[in-house]
């Protein structure tokens, strides 16, 4: 299966632009019609995908030039290593990414929760700075 760059970025949530640049750059692999036009094939699809999980880790398109350079290396106890510390480099960041994400989700949770509570009449509502001089317990820095 082909598909034009058009049917590609849309199937990566990206832009024709980005895909341009990816393939200009030698990150991502395309082939050529009749017409010089960029086609991609499963190939591409599976590199994208790398390329996609690695900047969603916070990589540079620095470090994910170096990994997909080596990966299209010989193969070699060395090459493979290299892969292999920027994988675990990129592991770190998404575990990271993951734990702020959690961090994030159980804060917004707590706020849900709060104005539930105020909408509900149970608590008054609290949420509005403007209001907290007007409090008996606010004291002036």
């Amino acid at each position: 299966m082909t598909y034009t760059i058009k049917q590609f970025a849309d199937m990566f949530q990206t832009t024709e632009h980005t895909i341009r640049y990816y393939t200009d750059i030698q990150l991502l692999p395309c082939q050529r019609d009749g017409g010089n036009r960029r086609i991609f094939n499963e190939e591409s699809v599976n590199w994208m995908h790398g390329i996609t999980y690695l900047k969603n880790c916070g990589a540079s398109i620095k470090d994910i030039q170096s990994y997909c350079r080596l990966c299209r290396l010989e193969e070699s106890e060395e090459n493979l290593r290299a892969r292999y510390e920027i994988i675990l480099r990129q592991q770190k960041q998404a575990h990271k990414k993951a734990a702020e994400a959690i961090a994030t989700a159980e804060y917004m949770d707590h706020k849900v929760k709060h104005y539930e509570e105020i909408l509900a009449g149970l608590i008054p509502d609290d949420t509005n700075p403007g209001t907290w001089a007007q409090k008996k317990d606010f004291v002036k820095p």
